[in-house]
């Protein structure tokens, strides 16, 4: 897995105008990605991205949210957020494709 989160960071991080913004809580902190001054995408523990798409977007796309989501159990149903989960490279490339819909947004 963790071989995947980097093959993604790496690609996320290799959008230009795409940067990385450290936030450090109780807990250590997480990295965000950030484009125009927006974040839009942030790693959980594992194999999960939490994406900013849009309402439009998820459902155009079909996303749902994770059921067994660990850390946000309670995201509202209209949220713009979608945590994405990836197990393979195809999942890396289509969470790819994801984050580039995503950008278009912004």
């Amino acid at each position: 897995m963790k071989n995947l989160k980097e093959l993604l960071n790496k690609q996320i991080s290799s959008i230009p105008g795409v940067t990385q913004k450290f936030w450090p809580t109780e807990n250590g902190g997480f990295t965000s990605f950030i484009y125009n001054d927006k974040d839009f995408a942030h790693f959980h523990a594992g194999n999960e991205l939490d994406l900013r798409l849009t309402k439009k977007v998820i459902a155009s796309e079909k996303l749902s949210h994770p059921a067994d989501s660990v850390v946000h159990p309670h995201r509202a149903k209209g949220s713009p957020w979608i945590e994405l989960r990836f197990n393979s490279k195809e999942d890396v490339y289509d969470v790819c494709r994801l984050v580039a819909l995503a950008i278009k947004q912004i």
